[in-house]
Protein backbone atom coordinates (compact mmCIF):
# COMPACT_ATOMS: atom_id res chain seq x y z
CA UNK A 1 0.00 0.00 0.00
CA UNK A 2 1.51 3.56 -0.92
CA UNK A 3 1.70 5.70 2.13
CA UNK A 4 1.45 9.66 0.82
CA UNK A 5 2.68 12.39 3.38
CA UNK A 6 1.15 15.66 2.81
CA UNK A 7 3.79 18.67 4.48
CA UNK A 8 0.95 21.66 4.95
CA UNK A 9 1.93 25.09 5.23
CA UNK A 10 5.91 25.30 4.53
CA UNK A 11 6.64 28.77 5.29
CA UNK A 12 9.48 29.06 3.61
CA UNK A 13 9.00 25.63 1.00
CA UNK A 14 12.20 25.30 -0.70
CA UNK A 15 14.44 25.57 2.67
CA UNK A 16 11.67 22.92 4.03
CA UNK A 17 12.20 20.76 1.10
CA UNK A 18 15.98 21.07 1.59
CA UNK A 19 16.03 20.19 4.89
CA UNK A 20 13.23 17.20 4.26
CA UNK A 21 15.85 16.22 1.70
CA UNK A 22 18.74 16.55 3.44
CA UNK A 23 17.31 14.66 6.64
CA UNK A 24 16.40 11.52 3.94
CA UNK A 25 19.84 12.03 2.79
CA UNK A 26 20.95 11.38 6.77
CA UNK A 27 18.86 8.17 6.93
CA UNK A 28 20.42 6.72 3.94
CA UNK A 29 17.31 7.32 1.42
CA UNK A 30 17.03 8.00 -2.32
CA UNK A 31 14.96 10.31 -3.26
CA UNK A 32 13.45 10.58 -6.79
CA UNK A 33 12.05 14.35 -7.14
CA UNK A 34 9.06 14.54 -9.79
CA UNK A 35 9.63 18.48 -11.11
CA UNK A 36 9.14 21.05 -13.86
CA UNK A 37 12.63 22.74 -15.19
CA UNK A 38 11.49 25.86 -13.02
CA UNK A 39 11.19 23.75 -10.13
CA UNK A 40 14.51 21.72 -10.13
CA UNK A 41 15.95 25.08 -10.55
CA UNK A 42 14.97 26.50 -7.52
CA UNK A 43 15.47 23.50 -5.59
CA UNK A 44 19.31 23.17 -7.29
CA UNK A 45 19.72 26.75 -5.56
CA UNK A 46 18.09 25.83 -2.43
CA UNK A 47 20.40 22.39 -1.79
CA UNK A 48 23.37 24.65 -2.64
CA UNK A 49 22.22 27.27 0.15
CA UNK A 50 22.86 24.32 2.48
CA UNK A 51 25.97 24.41 5.06
CA UNK A 52 28.52 22.79 3.49
CA UNK A 53 28.43 20.50 6.00
CA UNK A 54 24.61 19.61 5.40
CA UNK A 55 25.87 18.96 1.52
CA UNK A 56 23.23 16.49 -0.27
CA UNK A 57 24.42 15.03 -3.56
CA UNK A 58 21.94 15.72 -6.39
CA UNK A 59 21.44 15.74 -10.21
CA UNK A 60 18.79 15.85 -13.14
CA UNK A 61 18.26 12.41 -14.53
CA UNK A 62 19.78 13.81 -17.92
CA UNK A 63 22.89 13.97 -16.47
CA UNK A 64 25.43 10.92 -16.58
CA UNK A 65 24.48 7.64 -15.63
CA UNK A 66 27.23 7.47 -13.07
CA UNK A 67 26.24 10.33 -11.70
CA UNK A 68 22.46 9.53 -11.70
CA UNK A 69 23.64 6.62 -9.45
CA UNK A 70 25.79 7.94 -6.83
CA UNK A 71 23.48 10.72 -6.46
CA UNK A 72 21.07 10.89 -3.47
CA UNK A 73 18.33 13.15 -4.77
CA UNK A 74 17.61 12.51 -8.40
CA UNK A 75 15.29 15.23 -10.23
CA UNK A 76 13.28 14.23 -13.60
CA UNK A 77 10.51 16.01 -15.30
CA UNK A 78 9.42 12.59 -17.05
CA UNK A 79 7.80 10.45 -14.26
CA UNK A 80 8.34 7.04 -15.96
CA UNK A 81 11.75 7.67 -16.34
CA UNK A 82 11.94 8.37 -13.02
CA UNK A 83 9.78 5.65 -11.88
CA UNK A 84 12.32 2.80 -13.60
CA UNK A 85 15.90 4.16 -11.85
CA UNK A 86 16.52 1.04 -9.32
CA UNK A 87 16.98 2.08 -5.89
CA UNK A 88 14.72 5.02 -5.15
CA UNK A 89 13.09 4.49 -1.69
CA UNK A 90 11.09 7.53 -1.62
CA UNK A 91 9.27 10.10 -4.54
CA UNK A 92 8.81 13.90 -3.98
CA UNK A 93 6.02 14.95 -5.98
CA UNK A 94 6.45 19.09 -7.19
CA UNK A 95 4.08 18.95 -9.63
CA UNK A 96 0.43 19.80 -9.10
CA UNK A 97 -0.49 16.98 -10.73
CA UNK A 98 -1.07 13.12 -9.96
CA UNK A 99 1.80 11.42 -11.15
CA UNK A 100 0.54 7.82 -13.11
CA UNK A 101 1.59 4.49 -12.15
CA UNK A 102 1.51 4.35 -8.42
CA UNK A 103 1.80 0.64 -8.27
CA UNK A 104 4.51 -0.34 -5.78
CA UNK A 105 5.27 2.68 -4.97
CA UNK A 106 5.95 2.47 -1.20
CA UNK A 107 6.30 6.49 -0.29
CA UNK A 108 5.27 10.00 -1.92
CA UNK A 109 5.50 12.97 -0.21
CA UNK A 110 3.57 16.24 -1.30
CA UNK A 111 5.13 19.83 0.30
CA UNK A 112 2.41 22.58 0.67
CA UNK A 113 3.17 26.32 0.45
CA UNK A 114 1.09 29.17 1.73
CA UNK A 115 0.06 29.61 -1.43
CA UNK A 116 -3.49 29.65 -2.20
CA UNK A 117 -3.02 27.62 -6.08
CA UNK A 118 -0.69 25.50 -3.98
CA UNK A 119 -3.33 24.52 -1.23
CA UNK A 120 -6.11 24.44 -4.26
CA UNK A 121 -3.90 21.57 -6.24
CA UNK A 122 -2.33 20.02 -3.14
CA UNK A 123 -6.63 19.28 -2.15
CA UNK A 124 -7.17 17.88 -5.51
CA UNK A 125 -4.43 15.28 -4.89
CA UNK A 126 -5.11 14.35 -1.57
CA UNK A 127 -9.08 13.54 -2.92
CA UNK A 128 -7.22 11.52 -5.72
CA UNK A 129 -5.11 9.44 -3.52
CA UNK A 130 -7.70 8.86 -0.84
CA UNK A 131 -9.94 7.56 -4.15
CA UNK A 132 -6.98 5.14 -5.01
CA UNK A 133 -6.87 3.82 -1.51
CA UNK A 134 -3.85 5.06 -0.46
CA UNK A 135 -2.70 5.67 3.08
CA UNK A 136 -2.82 9.65 3.90
CA UNK A 137 -0.35 11.24 6.76
CA UNK A 138 -1.11 15.22 7.60
CA UNK A 139 1.48 16.81 8.97
CA UNK A 140 0.52 20.59 9.59
CA UNK A 141 4.05 22.83 9.89
CA UNK A 142 2.36 25.35 11.11
CA UNK A 143 1.70 23.23 14.66
CA UNK A 144 5.38 21.99 14.53
CA UNK A 145 8.82 22.59 14.18
CA UNK A 146 10.69 22.40 10.76
CA UNK A 147 12.13 19.29 9.47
Amino acid sequence: MTQVDFHFNAPDKWLYISRLLRKANAQGKRVGVWCDADSGHRLNQSLWQLAATDFVSHCLITDSPERVSRSSIVMAEDWTALRQLPKLDVYLNLNHSVPSDLNQLARLIEVVGPEDEDKVNARQRWKHYTQLGFVINRYDLAASPAA
